[in-house]
């Protein structure tokens, strides 16, 4: 699998899209909203330039792409007015990889600048010039000291590729506590190189004291196969292994399929930045968000007798949220045939355990700043 290729949130905005099926990432950009406002502040402390250089690594399309680039724009302006500076004029560069909807984003430019300029008197908001950029961020893509400030979030847990020498990851398409231990080593070992060469690269396009802060899918226990960043794909393989055992899909398929994926803990994220040397770290939090983001469900008494319908409508938008995420890496390993039975099934496996635990992601946020 050339996950470059294949790996992209459903494009356009229909029932699966992912325009339709991202509040969770919403609401994981509302609980980082204090440490990127943090940032911003440290920064405009150090410098107002003409041009401020933002970017969005992982933007995907939808509403979420360019809510973090208004918030963003909105502070350094009203920072501005409080110092009496001239206001930067905003080049914003939105990168995914190729396959991402950018149409989908480009579509939406002259209702997110017309908001934009209504939030500011006379309608006269500040020059915002973007450009699309696809190509993987494990790389260069910007020039050399072009950038202010990086956000990424929900992006950095992909992997350049499904790891190597992760064949006998049988009966599982992820981590899982009956994966061997060099499937572990080899997931574990490819985050490095990855984080590591993201991290140099970005270094090398951010100015001195730049800043960065991303957010990344992942763990707090130091157990790779922790269930909290590998259940939601044991489920999934649940599924797949019925349609196995069935004669729907092949064995050998199942087998030869493993989401380019790692969840890491935080001190694997410090321990990495640490390594690398470009950066130093601001401030490192791990927040929570539960698997259905549109209801909080911390007060639901797991000892009632009806829990069905909360959960099986749960159930439903945590489908629709990965299947949005996961559909296109699916159907390039095992064709568009299986696509609804997969996720039929996996609904009522998720109404199932959700109606029965609590069920949470978690997420590990860094702010950085890039060293003199």
């Amino acid at each position: 699998m050339k996950v470059a290729q294949v790996l992209h949130m459903n494009g356009g905005i229909g029932e699966t899209s992912y325009a339709n099926n991202s509040i969770l990432q919403k609401k994981v950009l509302s609980l980082t909203k204090e440490m990127r406002d943090e940032a911003i502040k440290n920064l405009c402390c150090i410098t107002f330039p003409k041009r401020l250089g933002i970017a969005d690594l992982g933007c995907s399309s939808g509403p979420n792409t360019l809510f973090v680039i208004s918030e963003v724009i909105k502070l350094v302006e009203k920072l501005c007015k409080e110092q009496n500076h001239e206001s930067p004029e905003y080049q914003v560069f939105l990168n995914d990889l190729p396959g991402n909807d950018f149409n989908n984003i480009f579509k939406s430019l002259d209702k997110f600048k017309e908001k934009l300029n209504d939030e500011f008197e006379g309608g006269n908001g500040p020059a915002c010039f973007f450009n699309g950029v696809p190509s993987s961020f494990y790389g260069r893509i910007f020039p050399t000291k072009s950038l202010h400030f990086i956000h990424s979030s929900y992006s950095l847990q992909w992997l350049s590729q499904v790891p190597k020498g992760v064949e006998n990851n049988k009966g599982n398409i992820y981590m899982a506590n009956t994966s061997p231990e060099n499937v572990l080593k080899a997931y574990y070992e490819q985050f490095q190189r990855d984080f590591s060469l993201f991290l140099k690269c970005r270094a090398e396009e951010l100015v001195e004291r730049g800043r960065m802060v991303l957010t990344i899918l992942g763990r707090k226990s130091d157990h790779k196969y922790s269930k909290e960043c590998c259940y939601i794909w044991e489920l999934l393989a649940v599924a797949l292994n019925e349609m196995v055992l069935e004669g729907i899909i092949m064995e050998e398929q199942m087998d030869t399929f493993n989401i380019p994926q790692y969840t890491p803990s935080p001190s694997e994220v410090r321990l990495e930045v640490l390594r690398e040397g470009s950066f130093t770290i601001d401030c490192l939090e791990v927040t929570t968000v539960h698997w259905n983001a549109y209801d909080d469900f911390n007060d639901i008494d797991f000892e009632s007798d009806d829990l069905s319908k909360p959960f099986i409508d749960g159930a439903y938008n945590v489908t629709n949220c990965m299947r949005a995420v996961a559909e296109p890496l699916l159907a390039s390993h095992f064709g568009e045939a299986i696509i609804e039975e997969v996720f039929g099934r996996y609904l009522e496996i998720l109404a199932d355990r959700m109606s029965k635990e609590k069920t949470e992601f978690i997420n590990v946020s860094i702010s950085m700043t890039k060293k003199v």
